[in-house]
């Protein structure tokens, strides 16, 4: 009997495992989100265009920055660089430092 039940518990870990590792990457992110876009909508239906905007403006905001990064700096791509010397750590700061002023430009500035 203990060993039916330890079985069975190992069967369901496995199948939940098998469940949890098939959903997309960043999903309880997005379900966060939405969630919370609910709650806005429910207490202040008047802010909802407002948030809409702003989450546009991030969506437009980050392939422009990643654009300025490669116009800026087109031999400067992180991935193809070694990671022994630092210079793929500052390449990969300078490309979010370049992120956070692009995002911050465009939701702050419109």
């Amino acid at each position: 009997m203990k060993s039916l039940f330890k079985s069975l518990l190992n069967g369901i870990a496995t199948g939940f495992t098998a469940i949890v590792n098939s959903i997309p990457r960043l999903t309880s992110w997005a379900l966060v989100a939405a969630a919370l876009l609910a709650v806005v909508a429910i207490l202040h239906p008047e802010q909802l265009r407002v948030v809409l905007w702003k989450l546009c403006l991030v969506a437009l905001a980050a392939p422009v920055s990643y654009w300025i990064d490669r116009a800026i700096f087109p031999y400067g791509r992180p991935h193809a660089m070694d990671t022994d010397d630092g210079r793929r750590d500052f390449a990969m700061f300078r490309r979010s430092i370049i992120f956070l002023a692009v995002v911050l430009g465009l939701t702050l500035g419109l």
